[in-house]
């Protein structure tokens, strides 16, 4: 919204100063135009930066307040009608993503580069242009759309950075990534209680940690109670695509109440994955109940059992994902403390709906209404 002080600043647009700033931004849009027609992200995302540093500082340094963007927005449009991204909320959104990117160290890029080689990089590319080493590597990767969600949904620094890199190595759509962030994947991610540290060996373990979540959101099911563990594994492997997607990259799903004979019985697992990245088995056990010690036991057994008949010879050792309703922090940790094999309990969250028979004793949203207009006329 437009502040009193700018509702009553004369609008820059007869401005000399305004005219000759003008004009060295259509030139900069001619030149990237020859360069990339602007639609190459890289050339788009680092003309975006300097765009953003330029009103950035016009503001501070002018008096024409808010206006500068109205009224450039309307110029750019004017003089480049078939470019899009000139709009008013895309200039803002330019603007915007000056401010937050400039705040960034030296240190917070995606890949840090070997011995102040970016530096170099940097002087050699765009002369003596200088950003922030985020942005170069963002050009390029990132799309503007996932910026833009970015710059509206995430404030933190680790954060934002978390979320690039996933979309970069995931291949995250614009609808993939703004999912993630409603759904806290960054607060979630590497947070399961697990024994990881004392049966996996260093980078493995730290790498397995990260791998699971703690909870995990399958708000993609809709479950009406009474329902057991079988019924949410069904609705589980109904819904694949996006139970890998929850689970994260990696994941190759081998099939479910997965069979196997250990001396002369027989048992069953509830999922079974192998983890392209970990390279080794994941049993997934779901219990539509608060965690007990027993459940490690048993999942410990099926560890030992998958890596006895599936196991080859150059796959890392099976772990084991304990999936229930609730826990207890420090019962889980007591429970997997003395295991042998890599686990980790996480709690899971699925939408529940009301049975049939309960939604006619129930009012409705017109009948709740209805009552609140009688309250008022009383």
């Amino acid at each position: 919204m437009m502040d009193e002080k700018s509702k009553n600043t004369p609008s820059p647009a007869n401005h000399a100063g305004y005219t000759s700033w003008l004009r060295e931004i259509k030139e900069k849009i001619r030149s990237v135009q020859v360069k990339a027609a602007l639609a190459a992200s890289r050339e788009l995302i680092l003309f975006y930066w300097e765009l953003g540093e330029d009103i950035s500082q016009k503001l501070s340094e002018t008096h024409w307040g808010s206006k500068i963007i109205d009224q450039l927005s309307k110029d750019l449009r004017s003089e480049f009608p078939d470019i899009q991204g000139f709009s008013r909320t895309n200039i803002y959104y330019i603007k915007k993503f000056y401010e937050y990117f400039i705040t960034f160290s030296e240190q917070e890029q995606i890949i840090p580069p070997p011995g102040g080689q970016m530096d170099s990089v940097l002087t050699h590319q765009y002369g003596s242009q200088s950003y922030p080493p985020i942005i170069p590597q963002i050009g390029g990767q990132l799309p503007w759309s996932h910026i833009k969600i970015l710059l509206d949904k995430v404030s933190d620094h680790q954060e934002t950075l978390f979320y690039i890199r996933e979309t970069i190595e995931n291949g995250w759509s614009r609808d993939v990534l703004a999912l993630q962030i409603k759904s806290s994947l960054y607060q979630r991610q590497g947070k399961s209680v697990s024994n990881f540290q004392q049966t996996l060996p260093t980078p493995k373990s730290d790498l397995a940690q990260q791998t699971i979540k703690d909870p995990y959101i399958f708000d993609f099911l809709s479950m009406t109670k009474p329902y057991n563990e079988r019924d949410i594994e069904n609705q589980l492997v109904g819904h694949i695509t996006k139970f890998l997607l929850e689970l994260g990259k990696g994941f190759a799903f081998i099939g479910r109440q997965y069979h196997l004979e250990v001396g002369e019985s027989d048992y069953y697992l509830d999922l079974l994955f192998y983890h392209i990245k970990l390279k080794c088995y994941v049993v997934i056990e779901l219990k539509n109940t608060k965690f007990i010690p027993e459940y490690a036991g048993k999942l410990n057994f099926y560890l030992s059992a998958v890596d006895s008949l599936l196991k080859a010879e150059d796959d890392k050792p099976t772990i084991g994902m304990l999936l229930c309703r609730d826990k207890n922090k420090i019962e889980t940790e007591f429970a997997l403390r003395d295991m042998n094999k890599p686990m980790g309990v996480s709690e899971f969250t699925l939408t529940e709906i009301l049975p049939d028979e309960l939604k006619g004793s129930l009012p409705t949203v017109e009948e709740i209404e209805e009552d609140m207009k009688q309250l008022r006329t009383e």
